[in-house]
């Protein structure tokens, strides 16, 4: 997704840090409920007679196309504008964790927890929200919006992990997921607060020679010459099968263990914590150091 200059006709209360505290709330809620599903594994394959491979088999395919589905809404942003996108994400990520409640087979699972969440979160997850604020918030704001946006995912852990477990033990796995699901739907009218603002001044003078469209294709080539980029990829490749394994699998591996739910919703609540803090550190230090720097630590 590409990030250009931030408009010049926005309205007064459009101030960076409005626009990054919303961002930050859809980021809240988009990665909130995709942390805790881990949380439902136990209670889904217990209610149907599942293995947990049916379980982690969905949320595989959710991962694929959630990484799969990211290049096309990046460039269907670029088009149509972020709003769209993350109202299209939310909705279809909202209806998948409510067909989740409801699914009674493994494909009606795969489908609902794998295909359309996946598709889902690469419309409303990090990457789109990071990318409309990139195009919204001056150039000197950038690294702090980038920072807020992924601690607020992290504290979207941090939050959604209890949550998960006080819903199920006070209203079923069924009902935690309908809220869920309910609550994903405020992305929606959330979203407009991240519509670029229509640039008067350059919309009645036409550009003499205007910069070429690119395509996905054509950005794909692009950004997989450089070595730089193949490398971030392969750290977050790293990155992801760590992630997902252990949001997925600890808390069903730590009741097999002996011990509660509710210690496996705060074990994800502090790796979520700390993520946060050091979101909002690597922010700060990549204006006083050279990023790579930075990245080479955290790995």
């Amino acid at each position: 997704m590409s990030v250009a200059p931030a408009s010049v006709s926005a309205p007064s209360w459009r101030t960076p840090i409005v626009l990054i505290a919303f961002g930050c709330i859809i980021a809240v809620l988009s990665f909130g409920p995709r942390s805790s599903l881990g949380f439902f594994l136990t209670p889904v394959t217990g209610a149907n007679g599942w293995g947990r491979d049916v379980f982690g088999l969905a949320l595989a395919i959710q991962n694929l196309l959630w990484g799969a589905g990211q290049p096309f809404a990046g460039a269907i942003a670029d088009k149509y504008g972020a709003p769209r996108v993350l109202s299209a994400g939310a909705i279809l990520y909202a209806a998948g964790i409510y067909l989740m409640a409801q699914s009674t087979t493994p494909a009606m699972l795969h489908i609902s927890a794998g295909v359309l969440i996946g598709f889902g979160l690469s419309g409303c997850a990090m990457p789109a929200i990071i990318g409309a604020l990139g195009k919204l918030v001056p150039e000197n704001w950038r690294l702090i919006a980038f920072g807020a946006a992924t601690a607020a995912g992290s504290f979207g852990q941090f939050l959604y992990s209890p949550l998960a477990v006080v819903l199920m033990d006070s209203y079923g796995w069924q009902n935690a997921l309908l809220i869920f699901s309910l609550l994903l739907l405020l992305i929606v009218p959330l979203s407009l607060t991240l519509m670029a603002p229509r640039n008067t001044a350059a919309a009645s003078k036409p550009l003499a020679s205007p910069e070429p469209q690119q395509s996905v294709k054509q950005a794909l080539i692009e950004a997989f010459g450089h070595r730089s980029y193949v490398l971030l990829v392969l750290g977050f490749f790293t990155c992801g099968f760590q992630l997902a394994f252990v949001t997925v699998h600890l808390p069903s591996y730590l009741l097999d263990r002996g011990l509660s739910t509710t210690v496996g919703g705060w074990t994800l609540a502090v790796i979520g914590l700390f993520n946060i803090v050091g979101s909002l550190g690597s922010g700060y230090l990549g204006n006083l150091m050279p990023k790579r720097f930075i990245l080479s630590a955290i790995y």
